[in-house]
């Protein structure tokens, strides 16, 4: 990227985007191999093409401990949430292969250290809680006993699940340039965008040049709407009801960790290597159950200094269609009484759309339901 098109949009975190992707080393096959899960491949996969920038490879002790207790790696610059790799024991030798469950390889690791750590103390760091039956602590407490840190260098990209929407955070920022952008706002989902969300969006684009619509496609919990689905229901959405000059559809590779306010931060961070100088959340941003208070995700911001983050949050509250104003609202812009709101809980939803029948438009546009219908179906 040239240096005129890095000086429109918002530096990387921690001022370069980096990059380390590289060529397959001659002596693969001799390494020892370490297994990777799926969410560990995941962050392999952004940590080559920058979307976890500054960070090159899996973190060491001092970074996690920095990490966990100050929300800030050691060196001080805001992280919220380990990315660690966790080992069953200490590999044998200072560089081994990183492979799937199949075997596949993709990467080489630099062992710099391994370290004990504690699951319960970085569940409740980072999670606020213990609960095993938090999906996020679950995961943790299925993990090794063992963090490996090294420098990874990978020479296999992770298949993406949708290739034609798979821009790497050079790639947004080229997109970005081209179109002249220089204010940019993200927008995290890993639902189908229905009104509400579509009401925020475009209240958030009044003010900046464009917007990044960025699904995560990784791995989410099972009750969740597939990735297959929710990006089918945003392509018919944008198709008929946002401007096409305006608005980026990619997909974001990582895994969801439903930790909440703390995943807020992390999210805004690396859309911020994706190029975006705003990012939005909402209402129980990352959240599962009842674990996180309704905008715990948005007072979290208030830990860092004015703009110590750099990029901007933009932060919404539950929005709904009001009759009596006749348009979508908010508490902050609507009078009226919750009888004239026109909510639907996700059990409503779901029990329409298993039954095939439309939500009313007020609460989804009628090209995302038919999708979800035919889904259900299915």
């Amino acid at each position: 990227m040239s240096v005129a098109t890095e000086a429109t949009l918002i530096a990387a975190h921690g001022g370069e985007l980096v990059d380390r992707t590289s060529e397959r080393p001659a002596d693969l096959e001799s390494l020892q191999t370490l297994t990777l899960t799926s969410r560990e491949l995941s962050d392999l996969d952004m940590l080559a093409c920058g979307a976890l920038s500054p960070l090159a490879g899996f973190m060491g002790r001092e970074d996690y401990e920095a990490v966990l207790e100050t929300m800030r790696l050691a060196g001080g610059l805001p992280w919220a949430l380990p990315v660690c790799l966790s080992v069953a024991e200490a590999p044998r030798d200072d560089r081994v292969a990183l492979v799937d469950a199949a075997g596949k390889a993709y990467a080489v690791l630099e062992v710099e250290e391994v370290f004990e750590y504690d699951k319960e103390r970085e569940a409740q760091q980072s999670f606020r809680t213990t609960d095993a039956s938090h999906p996020g602590v679950a995961r943790l407490y299925e993990q090794q006993p063992l963090y490996l840190s090294g420098t990874v260098t990978v020479f296999e990209r992770a298949a993406a699940p949708f290739p034609e929407l798979a821009l790497d955070p050079a790639e947004t920022r080229a997109a970005f340039a081209e179109r002249g952008w220089k204010r940019v706002v993200g927008f995290q989902t890993r639902n189908p965008i229905h009104r509400a969300h579509e009401y925020l969006t475009k209240v958030a684009l009044e003010t900046v040049d464009g917007l990044l619509i960025h699904p995560l496609v990784g791995d989410t919990k099972s009750d969740d709407v597939p990735a297959e689905t929710r990006v089918e229901c945003y392509r018919v959405l944008l198709r008929g009801y946002y401007p096409p000059e305006r608005v980026v559809l990619s997909a974001f590779p990582a895994a969801m960790r439903y930790a909440g306010p703390r995943e807020a931060i992390w999210h805004a961070i690396c859309r911020k290597n994706y190029g975006c100088s705003h990012f939005i959340v909402g209402r129980d941003h990352a959240g599962v159950g009842d674990y996180y208070g309704t905008y715990d995700a948005q007072l979290i911001f208030d830990e860092f200094e004015p703009h110590e983050l750099d990029i901007e949050p933009m932060f919404f509250e539950h929005s709904f269609w009001c009759r009596a104003c006749g348009s979508m609202a908010s508490a902050k812009t609507c009078p009226h009484g919750v009888d004239e709101h026109v909510f639907l809980s996700g059990t409503k939803v779901r029990e329409l759309l298993g039954a095939g029948e439309l939500p009313p438009q007020e609460f989804s546009r009628p090209e995302v339901a038919e999708v979800l219908i035919e889904a259900y179906r299915a």
